[in-house]
């Protein structure tokens, strides 16, 4: 099975989660990244964007398609992963770690509530 991690939240669009107090950070899954292939470009959000959540707020462009990224939250973004700019396989080689996309500030933290949990977003993937 994929990597799964325990204390994330996931959406249905294969994003994780990591909620600190109102912030949260967010990147691909290990499937989502398994499933677009090589990444080669990343067009993240501004710092200062406002974003609601399920818009599309960015892209990840693969050998093999161009895929939307999704805010999970609604709120302000207040830091985004430079790195990627340059070095767009950390999605790849590390989606948990150096391959995280933003951190946004949420305006309701009740919506992390709609996210899935480890064994939720486990059960969603069988589907």
């Amino acid at each position: 099975m994929d990597d799964v991690r325990e204390g994330l939240l996931y959406n249905e669009m294969h994003e994780w989660v990591m909620v600190d107090g109102k912030r949260v950070t967010f990147g691909m899954t290990d499937y989502a990244q398994h499933e677009l292939g090589d990444v080669v470009y990343v067009d993240l959000p501004n710092v200062g964007d406002e974003v609601f959540i399920n818009d599309e707020i960015g892209a990840l462009e693969s050998v093999k398609t161009i895929e939307p990224i999704y805010a999970p939250v609604t709120g302000t973004v207040i830091s985004v992963n430079g790195l990627l700019v340059d070095a767009p396989q950390n999605v790849n080689t590390s989606p948990y770690g150096d391959g995280w996309m933003a951190v946004i500030e949420m305006k309701d933290p009740s919506e992390k509530d709609v996210l899935m949990d480890v064994r939720k977003y486990r059960e969603f993937m069988k589907k």
